[in-house]
């Protein structure tokens, strides 16, 4: 086909928890997290390091509180120095969409090693500490991401995406 391949979903996990319609299990986003990196790494040749997380950010005090301790409780110390951002700052909520979206933003900002900002961010959240990728993108340098999609009831996903590396395969027997 001659397709370009724009990248490689190296790894994903999901789950349901029914913890709560609208309040977020943030062990439950934790294990998700964990999961789909475990998985990259169980599929691929050498070790991935994340270097952006497209976030499921709400802009809501419980979401945004929670997604940022899921993360800090899966990078520990490192998740200061990984760039996150939310996409729903600039389009909104797509519900049933926003998954998709989310993934088509990351990918374009491996492809083009841009971070996309969280737009809107005048007030920062003392629980909220993490590099948020304030108002403006920037450039960045990095070879795999995670992208998060929480959504109601309780339904986690985390895709984790890296760049392409052509390799030499055989034609299958």
């Amino acid at each position: 086909r001659e397709a370009t391949i724009k990248c490689e979903i190296a790894g994903y996990w999901a789950n349901s928890d029914a913890f709560h319609l609208t309040f977020p299990n943030k062990e439950e986003q934790s294990e998700v997290m964990r999961g789909a990196i475990k998985d990259s790494t169980q599929k691929t040749d050498n070790n991935i390091v994340i270097g952006y997380i497209n976030a499921h950010g709400t802009a809501t005090p419980i979401n945004d509180k929670g997604e940022t301790e899921a993360i800090k409780e899966v990078f520990g110390k490192r998740a200061y120095d990984i760039p996150v951002s939310s996409t729903k700052s600039m389009i909104g909520h797509l519900l049933g969409a926003a998954g998709t979206v989310e993934l088509i933003t990351t990918i374009l900002a491996l492809e083009h090693q841009f971070l996309p900002p969280t737009i809107n961010y005048n007030e920062p959240d003392p629980e909220c500490d993490l590099d948020y990728v304030p108002n403006v993108g920037r450039s960045a340098e990095f070879s795999a991401a995670l992208t998060n999609s929480f959504g109601f009831g309780g339904a986690n996903a985390s895709l984790v995406i890296k760049k392409y590396e052509a390799r030499d395969e055989k034609e299958p027997q």
